[in-house]
């Protein structure tokens, strides 16, 4: 099984990209969704980072909201709450990979924002960055609800350049350029994948 790893910076288009990856039968695995269970009602982040910040928990669950302004107040604290959830994330991760081995897949993605900034790419065979020029990224991010140039300001001094991500990428897809190219780019990847699987097999 070919394991691809997607990324790229806030406001990129790579939830979207990754549907479309889904769209044409490949299996995603969402880290973003997986960090929402575990912060969710239940989830197995909700007691340690209870014991860390009981103010960023409300009715068994994590206020994500209490818990960026936390951080977004002490830059310091963010390694504490990363050493409890990354580990959790990953877990759900390799039973994702394992299920979709087991179910035959040939090709399996997994969308991680920090993939590159974790280190995450040593464990795929592929590394997707999905890109768009810096005025397209700013205008979608600020468009989003409740958010301002400052926390985008915050957000992307989290993540890696744009510039280092596109030269670390073996693919790379340009959002900017719309839904429809984005559409060929997909379908470029898993043509040219597709002849690597079809290699390694001969």
């Amino acid at each position: 099984m070919i394991t691809l790893g997607l990324t790229g910076s806030i406001g990129m288009g790579k939830s979207t990209t990754a549907a479309m990856f889904a769209r044409r039968g490949v299996a995603v695995h969402d880290a973003d969704a997986a960090v929402h269970r575990l912060y969710g009602r239940g989830g197995a982040a909700v007691a340690p980072v209870g014991a860390l910040h009981p103010e960023a928990v409300a009715e068994g669950a994590v206020d994500r909201a209490v818990l960026a302004s936390i951080v977004q107040r002490d830059r310091s604290r963010l390694a504490a709450l990363e050493a409890i959830v990354h580990p959790l994330v990953r877990e759900e991760e390799t039973r994702f990979l394992a299920g979709a081995r087991a179910a035959g897949r040939r090709i399996a993605l997994v969308d991680v924002p920090l993939l590159l900034e974790t280190g995450a790419e040593r464990r795929v065979d592929a590394v997707i960055v999905v890109s768009a020029a810096p005025e397209i990224q700013h205008a979608r991010v600020l468009g989003r609800p409740d958010m301002t140039e400052e926390r985008f300001e915050a957000i992307l001094a989290r993540q890696m350049p744009d510039a280092e991500k596109r030269r670390r990428a073996h693919f790379i897809i340009d959002t900017g350029r719309g839904l429809a190219a984005a559409e060929r780019a997909v379908a470029d990847i898993l043509t040219a994948l597709a002849a690597t699987a079809a290699g390694r097999a001969g």
